[in-house]
């Protein structure tokens, strides 16, 4: 923290709290709190119960949960390779091509997903590429989500890089796909560590244009979450929403030690 007197430190933490707390940590509890309730007294839940919690590790919810990681870690792995083959690419661009880049790779972001998964809609629907009706059409939408993040992790990343590096092992006798593999993505490991993070979280969270195009036999976690809600099972929504966000925090976490290991090679 960038505060050296110690008023100024407590004033910090203090404006933290403040902010902190309101906005973020206590509708979390509440959620928490609610997965073990089933009645809802006042401005708090009660009637303290765990049964929602077995139904959230079981059945529907247990394939819902399965069906949410394998699209998150497909669509974290093809956003992945996509983003950083993009970012490679633009590295050796003009300021003007890596501007056009940075736009067509940002444009998903920039519109509501719901737009996304309607484009993706209307763009598979027909032979040859049909893939409405199949899970594909839903990995595909969450890549095209999450690409952006890990191109502009990349690029950031590359554009701090010290082309020394590079131009040694060129000295060397390195060839171009040898400096890339044993130079260049090894110094890229933590941020593509950190990219990889961010993309599975977005991919775990993603509910907008999943309601589009999820088939029946695909059924990703939020829209389970939605659906339960939605009929008035708030509580055993709120128990699988706890099971979704102790998953993504697992991930997140494992995938923290991972870049850890990786930023001291």
């Amino acid at each position: 923290m960038l505060v050296h007197s110690a008023k100024g430190r407590w004033a910090a933490w203090a404006l933290f709290a403040v902010l902190f707390l309101p906005l973020f940590a206590v509708p979390l509890l509440v959620i928490l709190a609610a997965s073990f309730s089933t009645n809802w007294s006042g401005a708090l839940p009660s009637g303290p119960t765990a049964e929602h919690y077995a139904a959230a590790v079981r059945g529907e919810s247990l394939r819902a949960l399965t069906t949410s990681l394998i699209t998150a870690v497909t669509a974290s792995l093809l956003a992945l390779v996509v983003g950083t083959w993009a970012a490679l690419a633009a590295a050796s661009l003009k300021e003007r091509g890596r501007r056009t880049l940075d736009a067509l790779f940002m444009l998903p972001v920039a519109v509501p997903s719901v737009v996304v998964g309607l484009a993706v809609l209307v763009a598979f629907s027909q032979p040859p590429f049909l893939l409405n009706g199949t899970r594909w059409i839903v990995i595909l939408a969450h890549t095209v989500l999450v690409t952006a993040f890990a191109y502009q992790s990349v690029s950031a990343a590359l554009h701090r890089l010290d082309p020394m590096y590079e131009q040694a092992a060129a000295g060397l006798g390195a060839g171009p796909v040898r400096v890339l593999l044993r130079v260049k993505l090894p110094l890229l490991l933590p941020s593509l560590n950190a990219a990889a993070g961010l993309c599975f979280a977005l991919s775990m969270g993603e509910l907008s244009a999943t309601m589009m195009l999820y088939p029946p036999d695909w059924l990703p976690l939020p829209v389970l979450i939605f659906t339960a809600t939605d009929r008035g099972s708030l509580f055993t929504g709120s128990a699988i929403a706890v099971v979704l966000m102790a998953t993504t925090l697992f991930v997140l976490l494992a995938v923290s030690r991972i870049r850890t290991k990786a930023a001291y090679r």
